[in-house]
């Protein structure tokens, strides 16, 4: 039997996002109500891994070392609401690298899927751009749209037709977790 797996994107998904990138502890801020809806996750029996696009490490803005700090931080304040992050894959490359990994390209969530030694048909992929939803449905993932971060723009709105037809959109990550929650729960019954 595989695992309870849910894959979230980073920056717009959990924290508040920057046109300047996020480049340390003192700029991550989640949003209101992430850190307590990946608790929920958790507290629910699902592994939640992180699947993060850091382009600021490729283009000399901070370094890892940074990057680590960010997340401790991250982790500590989920620790406070019951939560934690299983594990984190992270792009470390810009646009112009041509590299695998960086979504939209499927290679951080194939990455997972080979450290868990499962498939990732029926795993939901949360995240906040056109981008994480080809990233989703290219890997087999089930692709969810949270109108946080770059979807901001897109509340009251209906699915841009750019965007896989198989996107559900959700208010924020605790309006996800409350639908994937009941799914989960009416599919047992």
């Amino acid at each position: 039997m595989s695992i309870k797996l849910v894959i979230l994107d980073r920056d717009g998904t959990i924290n508040i996002d920057s046109d300047e990138y996020i480049k340390s502890p003192e700029e991550w801020h989640p949003i209101p109500g992430a850190l307590e809806a990946i608790a929920r996750l958790n507290h629910a029996g699902y592994h939640v891994v992180l699947a993060s696009n850091q382009s600021g490490l490729g283009r000399g803005l901070f370094d890892v070392v940074s990057l680590n700090a960010i997340h401790a931080r991250m982790n500590k304040q989920l620790t406070v609401v019951g939560g934690r992050i299983d594990a984190i894959f992270y792009c470390p490359h810009t646009p112009d690298e041509a590299c695998a990994c960086r979504k939209p390209l499927p290679g951080l969530l194939e990455q997972i899927a080979e450290r868990y030694g499962m498939s990732l048909a029926g795993v939901a992929f949360v995240g906040d751009s056109l981008g994480d939803m080809q990233a989703a449905l290219a890997a087999g993932c089930l692709p969810h749209l949270v109108l946080t971060g770059q979807s901001e723009c897109l509340r009251g709105q209906s699915l841009p037709a750019d965007f896989p037809v198989q996107t559900r959109m959700h208010q924020d990550l605790n309006a996800f977790v409350t639908h994937w929650l009941s799914r989960a729960k009416n599919s047992i019954l």
